[in-house]
């Protein structure tokens, strides 16, 4: 009975010991499990923090490389706007540099003095208007426009110490153009000018055009500058600007649309009128110049007999130019429009009085002299506006 119990014990106790021994086991392998589980996860989420900790990196480098590049793309336009800008600049300013140094009141009176002549032909003879000859008209436009520059601009170029006293806001006495760039410019306008004027206007308009470009250098240019002699220089502007345009557009035009040069008496007036205006323009143009004159002994009316004297004596030959054509057309009814002839330089007679008192009025001051001097190249202006319709 005992050995019974005591063996029933013993099984009992080892079957619990088993048991036991199963659930620690579960146990064991449960944690292992968990641990491995867990471990993964850890590696999992370490590895998932990497690549995001990677992206991130990834991200931020690829935002820098991205600001960086529109760092440098901004730098190069901006870089290209300045260039740009500095090019723009520059051209702009040699093309105001030229543009003064083309004295634009002699260009706006070559522009003026050619369109009024064309204009008075064509509209005693609208039945030879054809549009084929405006290029040819542009183009002989083009060159009296050359020959202007290269006589304007080659004074510049000998005057620039007696500019840097009497005109320092011209360009070459000012320095905002070179003495080269001045001469390539006048080189270029001259031998342009004659060419086109040798090519499409025949054998006498050239010899007049290349007679305008000589007066135009020895009036300059030594040995012989014939500017610091007061005769021979206003000589030369008044047949220059008198005779010479007045004459050689009337020619041209005429032959251009095919009619045989007969002179007018509207032609005629207009290039002896014309002529004396200038011989007044000549004259007067060393009035807001005496300064440098005296200073570099250049003989002029002005350094010779004073402001005053020249003042009046220009008002005076304007008046008598102003008489003779109220006179001509008084005289000769039949060959002009007499209202307009008549009643327009009578006008310009009373506003050359007016600014003649208003410059006495100023004790010919310098600003009085130069705005008397515009005043008379506005009459200038004028004469031509009124021209076609006389």
């Amino acid at each position: 009975m005992r050995a019974t119990t005591t063996a029933t014990t013993t099984t009992t106790t080892r079957d619990a010991a088993r048991s036991s021994a199963r659930r620690t086991a579960t146990r064991r392998r449960v944690d292992v499990g968990a641990t491995r589980r867990a471990t993964v996860t850890v590696r999992a989420s370490s590895t998932a923090r990497g690549f995001e900790c990677a992206i991130d990196a990834r991200g931020v480098d690829a935002a820098a490389t991205t600001t960086a590049t529109a760092t440098m793309r901004r730098r190069r336009v901006i870089a290209r706007s300045t260039t740009v800008d500095g090019e723009t600049g520059k051209l702009n300013a040699l093309g105001a540099a030229i543009w003064k140094f083309v004295r634009p009141h002699t260009i706006r009176g070559t522009l003026l003095g050619t369109t009024a002549i064309v204009s008075k032909i064509l509209m005693g003879n609208p039945e030879m208007i054809s549009m084929h000859l405006v290029p040819r008209a542009l183009l002989g436009l083009l060159a009296l426009l050359m020959g202007n520059g290269y006589i304007v601009g080659i004074n510049q170029i000998y005057d620039v110490d007696i500019d840097k006293v009497n005109k320092p806001f011209l360009p070459v006495a000012s320095g905002e153009l070179s003495v080269f760039a001045a001469w390539a410019f006048c080189a270029i306008t001259a031998l342009g000018g004659a060419a086109i004027v040798a090519t499409n206007f025949g054998a006498l308009i050239t010899k007049l055009y290349c007679f305008g470009l000589f007066l135009g250098t020895i009036y300059s240019v030594p040995p012989l500058r014939l500017k610091q002699y007061a005769l021979p220089a206003f000589l030369i502007i008044a047949c220059v600007r008198g005779f010479l345009l007045n004459f050689g557009v009337y020619h041209a035009t005429r032959a251009a649309i095919g009619l045989p040069f007969v002179w007018s008496p509207a032609i005629t007036f207009i290039t002896i009128f014309v002529t004396t205006f200038a011989t007044v323009i000549a004259i007067t143009k060393d009035l807001p110049d005496i300064e440098g004159d005296l200073k570099y002994k250049i003989e002029t009316f002005s350094t010779r007999l004073g402001v005053k004297k020249v003042s009046y004596i220009g008002s005076g030959l304007l008046l008598a130019n102003y008489i003779f054509a109220i006179a001509l057309s008084v005289k000769n009814p039949t060959w002009f429009i007499q209202p307009l002839m008549i009643g327009g330089h009578a006008l310009f007679a009373s506003f050359l009085i007016v600014k003649t008192k208003a410059l006495e009025n100023a004790k010919f001051s310098r600003d009085a002299i130069l705005q008397y001097y515009r005043d008379i190249w506005a009459l200038f202006y004028s004469e031509y506006f009124l021209f076609p319709w006389i």
